[in-house]
Formats: structure tokens, sequence, C-alpha cells
């Protein structure tokens, strides 16, 4: 009989942690997945690899702390009937929707394993901060990490190449989740011709006017088809750099003052290092088109994958 593991996806990149997991977990364990009732996006993408529910997110970039708490609460609370005590191991892919089920987890005796995010070289994040006193497994990504962690280093949780890549000629800008209108606003008065350019929550109906050649999306779950064909990649830090690294393709990252809590500026060049990447700081039309040109003479690096290694040591748990 197969192992039963839940994977907590937290939504935006760390939905995408829980698909890297769950590729490498096809065929070796019976998959279930917690995703935030609010995210359609992240149950579509899981969807393929398991049984997905869903559950209150506590917090997101703008949720008062009041809120916060309450929401916090309701979480703990769905938890309870949700997390079962015939789950092999519980899995947390980071933000602080993990901590409400981790915690339930615990208390009922579930192995749990927590992930540290792709993007953390000075200080842990919350959620690994405050699990890790739960935790069987506490999985690093960068050797870095050990300075202010105890955990075990099995290299970057990298996706599988889902398509062959190849070149479409096109710059691909990607928001993520949240969209980031100043970058989408400086590459907009830029002379970019061909350009695929994913707003997420920014209404993207400005730019499709401006751009008619352009092709202006919210969301597409074949997004890994856009990395794979595009000539150069402009995002924050996260899921997108390290995705364009798999399809071998360059990045230009871009500092996002909403990604402080997650990481700040110096983790950001650390992690733009990390994968040979145009750091860009300042969002203007000029400093955009420069960055872009600079990228396409990076080499991109190759890492060992530290998903397979990650996901036989929870098997062994």
């Amino acid at each position: 009989m197969q192992k039963l593991v839940l994977i907590l996806a937290g939504g935006g990149g760390h939905t995408g942690y829980a698909e890297i997991l769950a590729q490498e977990f096809q065929g070796k364990a019976d998959l279930f997945f917690l995703a935030p009732d609010d995210e359609p996006i992240s149950v579509e993408r899981l969807t393929p690899y398991g049984t997905v529910d869903t559950l209150t997110k506590p917090r997101h970039p703008t949720t008062p702390f009041l809120s916060f708490l309450v929401r916090f609460i309701k979480a703990f609370i769905q938890s309870l009937s949700k997390i079962k005590s015939d789950y092999n191991t519980v899995v947390c892919t980071g933000s602080n929707f993990c901590i409400p089920p981790a915690l339930v987890a615990w208390m009922k005796g579930v192995p749990v394993v927590v992930l540290e995010s792709r993007v953390k070289f000075k200080k842990p994040s919350r959620t690994v901060w405050i699990l890790r006193y739960f935790a069987k497994i506490v999985a690093l990504q960068w050797e870095e990490q050990l300075d202010f962690i105890d955990g075990t280093v099995y290299g970057p949780v990298l996706p599988k190449r889902k398509v062959n890549p190849w070149n479409g000629g096109y710059v691909l800008v990607s928001g993520g989740t949240y969209g980031y209108k100043q970058l989408f606003d400086a590459i907009s008065e830029t002379d970019l011709k061909d350009v695929v350019l994913q707003t997420g929550k920014v209404d993207g109906e400005k730019y499709r006017n401006v751009h008619p050649d352009w092709k202006v999306i919210t969301y597409t779950n074949k997004f890994h088809e856009l990395i794979a064909g595009a000539e150069v990649v402009v995002s924050p830090p996260g899921g997108t750099p390290v995705e364009s690294v798999t399809y071998g393709k360059p990045c230009v990252v871009v500092i996002y003052p909403g990604w402080a809590k997650a990481a700040d500026i110096e983790e950001t060049q650390m992690f733009a290092e990390k994968v040979n990447a145009v750091l860009l700081t300042q969002i203007t039309p000029e400093s955009v088109a420069k960055a872009i040109e600079e990228a396409r003479t990076r080499k991109v690096p190759v890492f060992t994958n530290g998903a397979k290694a990650l996901v036989d040591e929870i098997l062994s748990l």
C-alpha cells in the first residue's frame, strides 16, 4: 500500500513548490493537497496530481492584522477536520497558509516536513522559523541557509521540463500572482515589439490597447510553454526565474517592494547571482531595456535538482 502524503500549497510560488514535489511523488505515493480557497488557479494546477481540498489563507500581502487573526483561527478550526491522522506525512511549501494545518498535523501525530524558500539567504522565513520546532525535516535549498537555521540541504527544488525549449523571439514579462504595475508601465514605454505580458491581478486592458501586437494574459496553466519559448524572461524573484533556468532561458530579476517580507534587496541580489540573472533595481523604461539586452548575453547555470532527494527522504519517514 502506498503512503498517503498531504502537500500544503500556499498559493503562487508556494503552489509551484507543491507541483514540483507532486511531479516527483507521482507513482510513489497517493497525493492529497490543501490550497487557498480564494485561489482557484492553485486547485487547477494541482488537480492532475491528486485530490485537492481548500482552506482559508490567513494573510495576503494587504490583509490587516485583525483580519489575519480572525482568518488564522478560522483556518485552524477548518484544519481540525481536514487533517486526517492516517496521513503518513504533511509537507509544508511555505506561506502563512501552512501554519494552522501543520500544527494540527503535529497534534495528531503526523510527521511534518517544512521547505525553506529559494529566496532566503539572511534569515529564515517566518513559517519555517515557527514550524521548525514541530518538523521532522527542515529542507533547505542552498548551503547558505545553514548559517541561520538547522536543516538538511537538498539543493534547489526545480520543476521538470514538460516541453522542449525553443526560441519564439519574444520577451516574457511576468508579474506573478499579484502583478507588478510599475514594471508593466516601464515595459510599456520601451520599443519592445515581441512581448508576452502576464499581469496577474493587475488589469491588462491598458497594455492591450497601447500594444495590440503584444500578447497580454492574466494567467495560464500552460505558463511553462511561454517560458520554454521565450528569448528572455523578466520577473520578480521566485518560481519564474527558477523555471526559466529549467528551460535554459536567461532572466532579469526585478526588485519587488511587495516582496519585502519574502526577500529584501540583499536577498534578491543573492538569488539573482545564484541563477546568473541580471538584477534590475531601478524600474525605468531605459533600465528595463538595458537589462533585457544584458540578459541575452548571460549563460544559464545548471543545477542538480534537489526535489528527488527530498521526496526520497520524505518517503523514508
